[in-house]
């Protein structure tokens, strides 16, 4: 039976609830499986929101999560549920499901005892599905297998039970069949929560320790830092010291999500919630540290979470040179609701001054890239995406290489490339059509399993560069969309890589070069070449564009030269006048080409270096 929740005042509520009382799970799910739907009828059921502030994706709050259906950020809520006369505290998180956002799921499962897997009842197990299993099975949570939309008419509950009982080892009957749509089965769903998921274990008599694993910055109260307590109580007005940094701050406000902040007297073991300690500084709350007593602090830290590493490596710099100090506080603030943001200042010859940010893969930057021009008001150019490449010259020396014009010239002994593992769910019908893409992108197959009859997870070892620009386009394209794809890093592999260098009049210009497989250089350098020469203006004099491979010229282009008509001022008389002139105007056109220099205006650079025309129709195709 459910319980009325509290109402959403700013009211005071009694202390923390008993460990044994608490249950905290999450939500975890491949792309467009109903996570969100799901949690806004557990919200609805269990009364923490009323009915007339109800809303679709309750928990999505940002605006670009809303148009696109998405859910970007995981969002923590508490919920009151009672079960056999007991009132229990349910602690849920709603966690992303795209594979850019798998940072946010781990550190989401870092803070519960319990998962929900949910499956679309209608779609069945995806490549994301399988990734999110395996970390939480690694976290040793208690998995509670999920079929959802069993009302849709296409949907084949009792084929994908068999399906997630053979992955999670199980009997097919024990697949809870849910509706998020209707709310069918959800009052079940809640009730084996609180029987399966395990109460958090802690000490209450030890020294104060809390996990933070998340946190926000609020333009009126500063750092809102969500934490997840293990040991002891964390009480209102005491002082609190963060263990990486030392730094000690007063304790305003401590409280619960429910899903609006709601101040209480204390957090106590198991409970999840949120600090507010006045502090502006965004570099004072960092995910992975731990919250102790100043007067009475723990020994020992927590174990903190892994740094993500970046996979794909962009420049981002602001159309006007003067919001560059703007565009730093907004990575600044932006970094402390991004922990998988990396960032560091770098300068580029034709767009001024900007930063060099890693992201975890091409949704990332695109909503990385929207929110600061929404949420900061800023109007910003993004490179074409690369990877970083670890390069060994003749004498030994290493030189790490995150943009092109980083690429060292002279005598190379290796280039390494980072290389991932890639699972590929689809049809049996397209496994020839996905080899054969695999295989084209220099894969390497590892293996095959067959889920079901007509269910096949290929693996394949692919090197990153090649999957950044257009390979999930690729791959849903020749699958009729069919197809899923996940990815995680797997070390780094030599490879026959080479530096394409953009000529203008034999100028090298830096800011157009590649890196690029040896075999595709002459793709590149055609490709490249063709694009300028529509985006270049026509000079008074012939303009060549090439590109090369050290001294080696592989593709060529020419600018035709603007002819202005010096014949205008002679009408009539005789044929060696015209000649004449002509010849002079020969004349001035050779002096020109050996001095003149080909201005390339700030329009074409953004046209050519533009992530846009590269990237942007893969990411659109994947968060459908």
């Amino acid at each position: 039976m459910p319980i009325p929740g509290p109402a959403l005042s700013a009211r005071i509520q009694p202390s923390s609830t008993p460990s044994e009382l608490i249950r905290n799970f999450c939500i975890i799910a491949h792309i467009d499986h109903g996570k969100s739907t799901l949690a806004d009828r557990m919200l609805q059921l269990t009364g923490v929101v009323e009915p007339r502030a109800m809303r679709a994706q309750y928990l999505d709050r940002m605006d670009i999560e809303r148009e696109r259906g998405i859910t970007i950020k995981s969002q923590a809520v508490r919920m009151p549920w009672q079960l056999d006369d007991e009132p229990y505290a349910l602690n849920m998180i709603d966690t992303p499901g795209h594979v850019d956002f798998t940072y946010e799921v781990s550190r989401s499962l870092a803070a519960c005892e319990g998962a929900v897997l949910l499956v679309d009842a209608a779609q069945g197990i995806e490549a994301q599905t399988l990734a999110n299993l395996y970390l939480a099975m690694e976290n040793e949570l208690e998995i509670i297998p999920v079929l959802n939309k069993i009302d849709l008419p296409a949907a084949q509950p009792e084929k994908y039970a068999e399906e997630i009982a053979g992955l999670v080892g199980g009997d097919p009957a024990d697949v809870l069949k849910v509706s998020g749509k209707t709310g069918a089965g959800v009052e079940a769903l809640l009730d084996r929560i609180v029987r399966r998921v395990p109460a958090p274990s802690g000490d209450h008599d030890a020294e104060s320790r809390a996990m933070i694993f998340d946190s926000v910055y609020d333009t009126y109260r500063g750092v809102v830092t969500y934490v997840r307590v293990i040991d002891g109580y964390l009480s209102p007005r005491e002082r609190i010291a963060m263990m990486s940094t030392r730094a000690t701050h007063e304790l305003l406000e401590i409280g619960v999500i429910s899903p609006e902040p709601i101040p209480t007297k204390g957090l106590g073991p198991g409970e999840v919630g949120y600090l507010i300690t006045g502090v502006k500084d965004v570099r004072q709350s960092k995910v992975g540290d731990t919250v102790t007593s100043a007067t009475r602090p723990a020994a020992e830290a927590l174990g903190g979470y892994d740094d993500p590493k970046p996979m794909v490596f962009s420049g981002l710099y602001p159309v006007d040179g003067s919001d560059y100090p703007t565009l730093r506080d907004a990575l600044d603030k932006l970094k402390l609701n991004d922990a998988a943001l990396n960032y560091e200042p770098e300068t580029s010859v034709a767009l001024g001054f900007g930063f060099r940010v890693g992201f975890l893969g091409l949704l990332h930057l695109e909503i990385v890239r929207e929110r600061l021009e929404r949420e900061f008001d800023l109007d910003l150019i993004s490179t074409a995406p690369n990877v970083v490449y670890d390069v060994t010259l003749d004498d030994g020396t290493p030189v790490k290489v995150t943009n092109p014009s980083e690429f060292p010239g002279g005598k190379i002994k290796e280039v390494r490339e980072p290389v991932v593992r890639a699972t590929i769910l689809a049809p049996s019908e397209f496994v020839g059509t996905v080899m054969g893409l695999c295989n084209d992108r220099r894969g390497q197959m590892n293996g095959m399993d067959y889920l079901s009859e007509d269910r096949v997870e290929l693996r394949f070892t692919l090197p990153l560069a090649e999957i950044v620009f257009d390979f999930f386009d690729h791959l849903k394209s020749r699958t009729r969309g069919y197809a899923s794809l996940d990815y995680e890093p797997e070390g780094d592999q030599a490879a026959d890589l080479v530096k394409v260098d953009i000529l203008l009049q034999g100028d090298q210009v830096d800011a157009f070069s590649a890196i690029v497989h040896k075999e595709k250089a002459y793709d590149y350098g055609v490709m490249m070449t063709a694009k300028l020469k529509e985006i270049i203006p026509r000079q008074q004099f012939e303009v060549p564009i090439q590109a090369a491979v050290g001294a080696r010229v592989i593709a060529r282009e020419t600018v035709r030269a603007m002819r202005k008509d010096v014949l205008a001022k002679c009408y009539g008389g005789d044929i060696s006048r015209k000649r004449k002139l002509l010849e002079k105007q020969k004349e001035g056109k050779k002096r020109m080409k050996n001095i003149g220099s080909v201005e390339v205006p700030k329009d074409a650079f953004i046209a050519a270096l533009s992530s846009d025309g590269v990237g942007g129709k893969e990411t659109k195709d994947k968060k459908k």
